[in-house]
């Protein structure tokens, strides 16, 4: 997948503040994304994030 620095995803879960909607703040193994609901950071593990990917804005 081509996932860049401050791309919108829109995961197939929720967050619990009931967003779909996180922006990408950093790549490589690992991911950083930011809850566009709440302003929640998350680490991520490439493979976990690309599985749940529903939708690259």
């Amino acid at each position: 997948m081509d996932i860049k620095v401050g791309n919108v995803l829109y995961l197939k879960k929720q967050h619990p503040c009931g967003s779909h909607e996180w922006e990408v703040l950093r790549t490589g193994i690992d991911f950083r994304i930011k809850c566009l609901g709440c302003g929640h950071q998350v680490m991520i593990p490439r493979k976990k994030l690309e599985k749940n990917i529903k939708d690259i804005k």
